[in-house]
C-alpha cells in the first residue's frame, strides 16, 4: 500500500465527517462570504484550531483574489497547496547517522507508547538495520509483556527488568548492550506520564542524562507520542512536554479512530513540531512515515 493510501485508509472514518464536509464545500458554486464563513467552521470543527484556521482561510482568500479564481472547485488545489506549506515545516526523515542511534519515545499514558515502539523498531528493521527494544515502563507488567510479544512477533531483541525497577538503570543496561551488540538502533520505551507532574517529568529527564552519559549526544532523537482522537488536548500535552525535555518530533497515533484528521495540522502550525510518523491502524506495518504532501492529498481528497 503506497502512503496516500495508507493515509486515505487511516482516515476513512472522516469521510462522514471532516473530510466529507470539506468535499461538498468544494464541490461547486460560486466563491462569497458564506463560502468562507462555511470553510472555517469546518476547519474548528475539524480540530485544525481557531487560530490555525483563521490563518488558512485569510491565505486562501488573499490568493484567490490575486488569482482571480471564481469556481469553489479551483480552490481546492490552492487550499491543499497552502496546508502543504504549513506541515512541510522541520525534518520528519529521520536517517540513523551514528551508530547505535538512541530514539527516545515519551508521552502521556494511554497514547500509543508501547505499541509505537514496536512498531517503529519494526520500520527500522525491514529496512534492513538491527534494533534493540527497551522496556522503559517499567511501572507496567503489561507493557513488558506487550514488548515481549511484539519483540517475538517482529524479531526485535529486546532489553527488560522485573516491574517497579529503576528505569534510569534499565535504561544505562541498555545503552551497554547495544554497544556490546553494535546494534544500529535502540528504540526506547518509557512510562506514561501526564506533563503537568513535576516529579515524573524530573523522572524522564533523569533518563535522558543517563543515555547521554554513557552515549554522546544521545538521545538523537526524542519523539512524543500522541493521541490524535484527544484533539486540542494533544497540541497542550505537546506544548508542556517540550518545555521540560526538548522534543525532536511527533508520532501521532490512532488516526484511523478519529474523524478529525486536522489536528496534524493545527500541531505542526502551533509547535513548528514536526509530525514524523502517523499511526493508521493496528497492524505491525501501520505506522508510516509522515509526508506533508501525500497526508494533505488523502485529507482534501485531490
Amino acid at each position: 500500500m503506497n502512503l496516500v493510501n495508507q493515509f486515505k485508509s487511516g482516515l476513512a472514518r472522516s469521510k462522514n465527517g471532516f473530510m466529507g464536509r470539506l468535499g461538498g464545500l468544494f464541490s461547486g458554486g460560486d466563491i462569497d462570504e458564506e463560502f468562507y464563513d462555511e470553510l472555517e467552521e469546518i476547519l474548528v470543527s475539524g480540530d485544525v484550531g481557531v487560530q490555525t484556521s483563521n490563518k488558512l482561510v485569510e491565505k486562501l482568500q488573499e490568493e484567490i483574489k490575486k488569482r482571480k479564481i471564481k469556481e469553489r472547485v479551483e480552490a481546492k488545489n490552492l487550499l491543499l497547496e497552502l496546508i502543504i506549506e504549513i506541515m512541510a515545516s522541520g525534518q520528519t526523515d529521520y536517517e540513523p547517522d551514528q551508530k547505535p542511534y538512541v530514539v527516545l519515545l515519551v508521552g502521556v499514558n494511554g497514547s500509543g507508547k508501547t505499541t509505537s515502539a514496536a512498531k517503529l523498531a519494526s520500520l527500522y528493521k525491514r529496512s534492513g538495520r538491527e534494533v534493540l527494544l527497551v522496556a522503559g515502563d517499567t511501572f507496567r507488567a503489561a507493557a513488558i509483556e506487550q514488548l515481549e510479544i511484539w519483540s517475538d512477533r517482529t524479531g526485535v531483541d529486546l532489553i527488560k527488568a522485573q516491574a517497579g525497577s529503576d528505569p534510569a538503570a534499565l535504561f544505562f543496561d541498555a545503552m551497554n548492550a547495544a554497544k556490546a551488540r553494535s546494534v544500529d538502533v535502540v528504540i526506547g520505551d518509557t512510562a506514561g506520564r501526564l506533563h503537568s507532574r513535576y516529579n515524573l517529568m524530573e523522572e524522564l529527564n533523569k533518563i535522558h542524562r543517563v543515555i547521554g552519559r554513557n552515549i554522546p549526544e544521545a538521545p538523537h532523537r526524542v519523539l512524543l507520542v500522541v493521541d490524535a482522537t484527544t484533539g486540542q488536548n494533544a497540541v497542550a500535552q505537546a506544548k508542556s512536554f517540550n518545555q521540560s525535555l526538548p522534543i525532536d518530533g511527533l508520532i501521532l497515533t490512532k488516526l484511523d479512530g478519529t474523524a478529525r484528521g486536522g489536528i496534524v495540522i493545527n500541531i505542526q502550525d502551533e509547535l513548528d513540531i514536526p509530525v514524523c510518523y502517523v499511526g493508521t491502524g493496528e497492524k505491525e506495518e501501520d505506522l508510516a512515515p509522515f509526508n506533508p504532501e501525500y497526508f494533505a492529498r488523502a485529507l482534501l481528497e485531490v
